[in-house]
């Protein structure tokens, strides 16, 4: 069983927490997020860091304990240093571009599709000569991110006989061959 919910969690100076009624906050200059922890769950403060205790040993609470502490490690993370997505486009005359929170994505469908991401999403776009078109996510919030990201994907998703769709950055797609003409 892992034991990731035992390791502590270095509080960043430029955040600040609470913990009442068993919901967890946490603040800075970029946002505010919060979690409910389920009840006996007990965060103990030593120094810089955080601990979190669990209430007994069901296999049920060791698995919470584990999800709570990465999701709390992931929430101070986000707060200092926020995540990054970035997504490629493949495919011929696949096209994306941005006004303010508005995305206008071309993917070889008869019509263009617009979407509007949420506020906590900061979304850029790249269009570059001779290169890939790239959307560049960023928020402090990663299931938000990671949720937008899942979004725009399924909105092409990889082909593996011609290697079209929209990938993350630095994913290989796996490419099968099509079929042959019988002699």
């Amino acid at each position: 069983m892992s034991r990731v919910g035992l390791n502590p969690i270095i509080v960043p100076t430029e955040t600040q927490y609470s913990f009442k009624e068993q919901v967890f906050s946490v603040n800075s200059q970029k946002g505010n997020l919060s979690l409910k922890l389920d009840d006996g769950f007990v965060i103990l403060e030593q120094d810089s860091t955080i601990i979190i205790q669990r209430p007994n040993d069901n296999k049920d609470v060791k698995a919470k304990h584990g999800l709570y502490r990465s999701l709390i490690a992931n929430m101070f993370e986000g707060l200092s240093k926020g995540y990054k997505r970035e997504l490629e486009l493949h495919g011929v005359g696949y096209r994306a571009s941005n006004s303010g929170q508005k995305l206008d994505l071309s993917l070889g469908y008869s019509h263009n599709i617009v979407l509007q991401i949420c506020d906590e999403v900061n979304v850029k776009t790249e269009n570059e000569k001779g290169q890939n078109p790239k959307i560049i996510l960023e928020s402090y919030d990663k299931e938000l991110i990671g949720a937008v990201a899942a979004k725009i994907k399924s909105l092409r998703k990889h082909d593996p006989y011609k290697g079209k769709g929209i990938r993350f950055v630095g994913e290989r797609g796996r490419r099968k061959a099509g079929k042959t003409a019988s002699s």
